[in-house]
């Protein structure tokens, strides 16, 4: 049960603590595959990681592009998803595998910690179990899912058609949205991310472009859930 552990890289500071949080995982069947979107700074922290990981550069194009041009690559059963700046707990690989096939889950998130530039603890996020319903009720208001927390099967993405590439800022709400139109997405309630806020972060600098992004992707995906709803009725 490979997991390929995709990280997408541009310019961050924070991108060797990222990789070495991947590689330490107890979890040992997996791949780390760090996507370069085209860096001019901070590249030289990847070296020392060159001969354990997947490594590949390509042009600047986003986060989605990244993400998609690692799945590509990638031959794990399963997809996670881990940002440059953020850090895997230990066990964040193995706990979470464990917990979707005991269940039969294709797709799952999780709590998390938020963390300051110095790892230092600021909050800790939870969010609850919940039918599908509810939760797609949920994603009409806002993202409640932190994306470094989610554990999917890499051919379910495949199958919904991948990142959308268009979308700079929420590729992964919009995936969220669009995954829920053909299975659940099932929660573990434990802390295995570590999510850092810092004045580098793209929901920070990027503000009022994502708001735009945010009120698309609802109105999208408003109109689907309710089809959805009315097929399940009938």
């Amino acid at each position: 049960m490979k997991v390929s552990i995709i990280i997408p890289f541009y310019n961050c500071a924070y991108i060797d603590q990222a990789i070495n949080s991947a590689l330490r995982q107890t979890y040992k069947d997996i791949e780390v595959i760090v996507v370069d979107d085209g860096s001019t700074q901070y590249v030289e922290k990847i070296q020392p990681f060159k001969s354990k990981i997947k490594y590949i550069r390509k042009e600047n194009g986003g986060t989605a592009s990244a993400l998609n041009a690692g799945l590509r690559l990638a031959t794990g059963r399963y997809f996670a998803w881990l940002s440059s700046d953020d850090v895997f707990v230990e066990s964040k690989i193995a706990r979470q595998v464990a917990y979707m096939q005991s269940i039969g889950s294709r797709v799952s998130y999780t709590a998390f910690k938020t963390i300051n530039r110095n790892n230092k603890i600021v909050d800790e996020i939870h969010s609850r179990k919940m039918s599908r319903r509810s939760f797609q009720k949920l994603l009409l208001k806002g993202c409640p899912v932190n994306g470094c927390t989610v554990i999917a099967e890499t051919d379910l993405i495949k199958q919904v058609g991948w990142f959308d590439e268009r979308l700079k800022y929420t590729q992964d709400y919009e995936m969220w949205c669009r995954l829920c139109l053909y299975t659940r997405m099932d929660y573990l309630d434990e802390v295995l991310v570590l999510y850092r806020v810092h004045p580098q972060m793209g929901s920070i600098k990027h503000g009022p472009n994502m708001v735009k992004e945010t009120q698309y992707v609802q109105r999208k995906y408003s109109s689907f859930f309710q089809m959805a709803s009315k097929k399940k009725k009938l």
